[in-house]
C-alpha cells in the first residue's frame, strides 16, 4: 500500500555524503521542516536529468524563499548521487539522498520493478511535501511521464495551499 496524504513519512536510514558517508536518518529529516521531497528513478537517466534534478536546481531559491527544504532521491549508492549533483551544479542545501537498497522507496510503498531495463527496483517518480513528517501533498507520475513531480507544478500546489 503506497503512502498517502495525511500518513506520517517511515523511519528508514538514507546516506548522503558530505564529509563522508552520512546515514540521515528520516525521522530526523522529516521532524520539525518543511520539506519537497522528489524522487527520481536513476540518477543520469534521460529524463532525470535533463528535466526533473534540472528544474528543482532552477526553482531552488523560489521554495527556500517559502522556507521549504529541498531533497532529492534515487535507489542509487551516494557515491552516484554525490557525482550527479555535482554535475548538476546543485546548490547547497538541495540533499542529494542516496536509497541503496530500495528500503525507503518500498517503504512508502512507491517502488518501481525496472528489471526490464536492467535497473532492478527503483523509486518511482513522485514528488512529496511533507511537515514536522506529515505528507501533505503527494504526486505520483504515471509510468513514462513527467508532469505532476515538477518543481514547477510543485510550486503552483504549494501556493494554491496557502
Amino acid at each position: 500500500m503506497s503512502i498517502k496524504v495525511g500518513d506520517r513519512i517511515p523511519e528508514v536510514p538514507l546516506q548522503r555524503i558530505r564529509d563522508g558517508i552520512e546515514t540521515v536518518d528520516t525521522n530526523n529529516l522529516f521532524d520539525g521542516r518543511r520539506i519537497v521531497l522528489f524522487a527520481v528513478p536513476g540518477a543520469f537517466t534521460p529524463t532525470c536529468s535533463e528535466k526533473h534534478l534540472p528544474g528543482f536546481v532552477e526553482h531552488f531559491d523560489a521554495f527556500r524563499s517559502r522556507g521549504i527544504e529541498v531533497a532529492c532521491m534515487s535507489v542509487n549508492d551516494p557515491f552516484v548521487m554525490q557525482a550527479w549533483g555535482q554535475a548538476h551544479h546543485v546548490p547547497d542545501g538541495l540533499m542529494m539522498l542516496a536509497d541503496g537498497n530500495g528500503d525507503f522507496a518500498r517503504a512508502l510503498g512507491l517502488q518501481l520493478d525496472a528489471s526490464a531495463y536492467g535497473m532492478g527496483t527503483r523509486a518511482k517518480r513522485f514528488a512529496l511535501y511533507a511537515e514536522d513528517g506529515i505528507v501533505r501533498e503527494l504526486q505520483v507520475e504515471a509510468p513514462g511521464e513527467f508532469r505532476v513531480s515538477s518543481a514547477e507544478h510543485m510550486l503552483e500546489l504549494l501556493d494554491a495551499t496557502k
